[in-house]
């Protein structure tokens, strides 16, 4: 089972910002691989308590893991925590957060060099699902415009950084004197400068290539939730990492079937006479149609549940049900037999309502339904 993320850190789970961003970098010092050089205990420590970070540092991530936990984040296409997860790499850490360890404390990068990678930027794409597509799960092809290198595209050192893709500057305070460091005006940070380039080709030597990107979505999204494609947004110049695919989860109005979490809800209107006499129906579910029996004496408003047939929980623990209300249709207009029926029945004991303590009222069936 994969470890919490707030027992990563060392940390509660109200813990404010700066908390988090405390432990974060004490961890990361502390398991920092210029100290534990050849440590593959401390790399994966250290890869954990970023991963960790990158989740809690963002509010809307945060948000969804304490709701959901790790299972707001995965799937099959490259979905990470936040998104690194099992497949990060050092360069992603310390591109986003090379800045939480200070000036002077490391090198920018990983491997001793101090060399620092530009990381690509994030493309955002919205996709919209039925609810069958939401309650199956799916694979979407979806066609991506990227940024690229361009074919024939060739790279320098920087001769201002030498390569880093950061410059070192040190001032003199009362303090004394204190190191800090940029990224590089000259290259981008990137440290590389472009050599040779194709006409089509953009001042950091890319062009927009379309792509289709396959994405594998878990059953049990919800609307507005965000998945993410790692190395499938725009490419950085020169030596950099490629940025991220964001993927929003946009839910189709299905005809018939309303949601509510991983509840579905439906409304079944049936006749005066078949409420009397009882009858089967036919509903729709995310699965196909299925037939359900209304008994003798069905009364309006009762919830007929279907457990299971709902929508799976995003935390794979099970299925919600499908609620289906039965509504009694009145007519509004009778021909005058009927209505001369209905006048006979007026005062027949049978057409006397009978509450019985089984019947509940419509707060028990609001409430029943919230249980």
């Amino acid at each position: 089972m994969k470890a919490d993320y707030y027992e990563i850190l060392g940390i509660a789970k109200g813990a404010s910002d700066s908390e988090i961003k405390k432990a974060y970098r004490k961890m990361a010092i502390k398991y920092h691989p210029d100290k534990n050089p050849d440590n593959a205990e401390a790399e994966e420590k250290f890869k954990l308590a970023a991963e960790a970070y990158e989740v809690l540092s963002d509010a809307d991530k945060k948000a969804r893991y304490d709701q959901y936990g790790h299972q707001a984040f995965e799937g099959n296409g490259g979905f990470g925590g936040g998104g690194f997860g099992g497949g990060m790499n050092m360069d992603d850490i310390f591109s986003q957060f090379g800045d939480i360890f200070g000036g002077g404390g490391f090198g920018g990068g990983f491997g001793g060099g101090g060399q620092r990678r530009v990381k690509g930027s994030n493309l955002r794409i919205r996709v919209a699902l039925t609810l069958e597509e939401i309650a199956n799960g799916v694979e979407k092809k979806l066609k991506v415009k990227r940024k690229i290198k361009a074919p024939g595209t060739t790279y320098k050192t920087c001769s201002t950084c030498n390569g880093t893709g950061q410059v070192t500057r040190v001032t003199n305070t009362i303090l004394g004197r204190m190191q800090t460091a940029a990224p590089c005006n000259a290259c981008g940070g990137a440290g590389q400068s472009i050599d040779k380039k194709p006409k089509e080709a953009d001042a950091q030597g890319l062009i927009v290539s379309e792509e289709t990107v396959s994405v594998k979505i878990p059953a049990g999204v919800v609307d507005g939730m965000q998945l993410k494609v790692s190395g499938k947004g725009n490419e950085a110049p020169g030596n950099g990492i490629s940025g991220d695919l964001l993927v929003a989860i946009q839910e189709k109005e299905h005809e018939s079937l309303k949601r509510e979490g991983d509840n579905l809800h439906y409304d079944l209107y049936v006749s005066l006479p078949d409420a009397v006499l009882g009858t089967s129906k036919e509903i729709d579910t995310v699965s196909g149609k299925v037939r359900i029996k209304i008994d003798t004496g069905v009364q309006s408003g009762k919830i007929l549940r279907l457990r299971g047939k709902g929508i799976p929980s995003i935390n794979g623990y099970g299925k919600g049900d499908l609620l289906v209300h039965v509504n009694v249709w009145t007519p509004k207009t009778l021909n005058k037999q009927q209505k001369q029926f209905f006048e006979e029945m007026r005062d027949d004991e049978h057409f006397e309502p009978k509450p019985e303590s089984g019947d509940k009222s419509f707060f028990e069936k609001v409430k029943d339904m919230f249980s």
